[in-house]
């Protein structure tokens, strides 16, 4: 119930408060809706920017089960295209790797970010869920207290207050259950020294494969999102503005990278999206804060190399809300209290394999030895079935 007292803060409750309505906060969401445990969830966008935040799009197959056992993957099941290939080019060697043939054989699915929100925020309405758009939590407060709360600036520019029993921080890097940390949580942080300049391209895929591209002029990658839109990256210097390379560029430049003269031309296209990210991994130990627990980027974030950030949010959710469901409906604590290791184990596996791919992929300013150690590393992954078995299992993997 909302109040509001004398021009005092609005003021609601729930049993937990959700920070964020990514795929952390709305699987994490939607997992205690149907178990009963009431719920609410505070996003700073509004709905339509959410639902149209182009994102990652591979899907492992871990993440595609957790979905499929909640209920929460009728459309992924319909419109997501499996995916088992990637391909590595060079400027001397092209090579293919069938990995749903290896390790595990296991495959990846490949299903755009923004149409899995766009589900899972549907699902989670049509069940009751509640929402609260354009509503930015501004702090967590008394989170080693039994009664924590979240003070909020509403959609009309008023302050509001949340108070609950637990707080789920999913609100990402830079949101408010971050700040709201206690002076002894440790951030481990890493900057990769690499930058790319990210396009989504109104184009169908050039190859039947997920491409990596590692050239003199840097790296170039080539991702499906659909039938008529492909995600490429090109390596570019720190602090480069999206809007500096023009398409003609852009597109020279990525032909020239990914060998279109030797291997086949790219299907151009006009591109829809466009932005440099730096790669950069953190992660926040513990996981666990009292009352306030963390998910998704706000327990840690990995460069986007490997694409595990979101297949990561997915596993941490479904073990927080087994874990808040259990504490709330049975007075269980023990799940509660290994959250933070279990997930850990997983993150930092994946920012190990995540490094591994991101020293594969970028020369370094250490020039000749870097680059014959990669030349080896990459002649081991043609060649050898232990190396590709191991990389098959930790690309998929979680």
């Amino acid at each position: 119930m909302t109040k509001t007292l004398n021009g005092r803060a609005a003021r609601e409750s729930a049993d937990v408060v959700i920070l964020g309505a990514g795929p952390a906060g709305l699987v994490l969401g939607n997992l205690l809706q149907a178990t009963g445990v009431d719920c609410v969830v505070l996003e700073r966008s509004s709905r339509a920017r959410v639902e149209s935040r182009a994102r990652a799009g591979f899907l492992a197959p871990n993440t595609v089960r957790i979905l499929e056992r909640h209920g929460l993957a009728d459309r992924l099941r319909t419109h997501g295209h499996l995916h088992g290939s990637c391909e590595f080019r060079t400027e001397d060697v092209r090579f293919r790797l069938d990995y749903e043939n290896l390790g595990k054989e296991e495959r990846h699915t490949v299903y755009p970010q923004q149409n899995l929100v766009a589900d899972l925020i549907a699902h989670y309405l049509r069940a009751g869920g509640r929402i609260h758009w354009e509503t930015e939590a501004l702090a967590v407060l008394d989170a080693e207290r039994e009664r924590p709360y979240v003070t909020a600036r509403q959609v009309d520019g008023r302050p509001g207050r949340w108070d609950g029993r637990f707080i789920a921080g999913c609100d990402g890097r830079w949101g408010a259950a971050r700040r709201s940390l206690p002076a002894g949580a440790v951030h481990h942080h890493h900057d990769h020294g690499v930058s790319w300049l990210g396009l989504l391209a109104e184009a169908p895929p050039s190859l039947d494969a997920v491409g990596y591209a590692l050239h003199g002029r840097g790296f170039a990658g080539h991702m499906a999102r659909g039938p008529q839109v492909t995600r490429y990256y090109l390596q570019c210097p720190r602090g480069t503005h999206p809007e500096a390379w023009s398409e003609e560029r852009i597109w020279a430049e990525l032909g020239l990278r990914m060998g279109a003269e030797r291997h086949g031309p790219l299907t151009e296209g006009p591109i829809l999206e466009r932005g440099v990210v730096d790669l950069e991994c953190d992660v926040v130990e513990p996981l666990r804060h009292g009352s306030l627990l963390l998910a998704g980027d706000a327990a840690s974030l990995t460069a986007p190399a490997a694409a595990k950030g979101a297949n990561l949010a997915v596993l941490e959710a479904e073990l927080l809300a087994g874990a808040l469901t259990d504490a709330l409906t049975r007075g269980g604590t023990g799940a509660l209290d290994s959250y933070s290791a279990r997930c850990l184990a997983h993150i930092w596996r994946a920012q190990e394999f995540t490094a591994w791919m991101t020293r594969l992929l970028h020369a370094t300013p250490d020039g000749l030895f870097h680059a014959s150690l990669r030349r080896a590393r990459l002649e081991s992954l043609r060649t050898s079935r232990a190396h590709q078995d191991w990389f098959a299992e930790n690309y998929v993997g979680v």
